[in-house]
């Protein structure tokens, strides 16, 4: 198999309404697409004994600091099952998903962020290959300056005023100014 030198130019495609990656040899539109990142806010417990379930990073970036348990999605893959294998990878646990608590978009990182409202089911939790540990949190001893990524804590502050309420339409960015 010989491969040819390929080299790649910045235009706009016809029908296209921004520049792309173009392969100068055969027209390939070389498709740059934001990620997908899918996880939850995970409670156990009910009223004053509910409790938050944290991952301390194992990995970069922000390794050491705090995070929902959440990541990438696989291709094939559905938005639930992914925030589920992603609570077993971290978390070593299992959840009922209540549903879409919020969607956030982080254009700077070319990520979308799909964040869902969950419950620990049983007791068992531990930490996975990418967790130095894993723990459950009263919201007052959240360790809020020691939180991984600025999703995290408004995914943390837009599950506090619904819970155990109904959902309503999913949480967006919060407004900067």
């Amino acid at each position: 198999m010989v491969l040819q030198d390929i080299s790649f130019r910045i235009e706009t495609p016809a029908g296209e309404d921004r520049p792309r990656s173009v392969c100068s040899a055969c027209g390939f539109v070389d498709y740059r697409n934001p990620r997908i990142v899918v996880g939850s806010v995970v409670v156990q417990g009910e009223g004053s004994s509910e409790q938050i379930l944290l991952c301390r990073r194992a990995i970069e970036p922000r390794l050491g600091y705090w995070t929902l348990p959440a990541g990438y999605m696989e291709t094939g893959e559905p938005t639930d099952t992914a925030a589920k294998r992603e609570a077993r990878e971290e978390a070593e646990c299992e959840l009922s998903l209540d549903g879409i608590l919020a969607v956030y978009d982080l254009t700077h990182l070319s990520q979308v962020q799909i964040i869902y409202r969950a419950r620990l089911m049983g007791s068992q939790f531990g930490a996975g290959p990418e967790s130095l540990e894993v723990a459950l949190f009263s919201w007052d001893d959240i360790p809020w300056d020691d939180l991984a990524f600025p999703s995290v804590a408004w995914a943390l502050r837009h599950w506090r005023p619904g819970r155990g309420q109904p959902l309503g339409a999913p949480f967006r960015n919060p407004e900067r100014g």
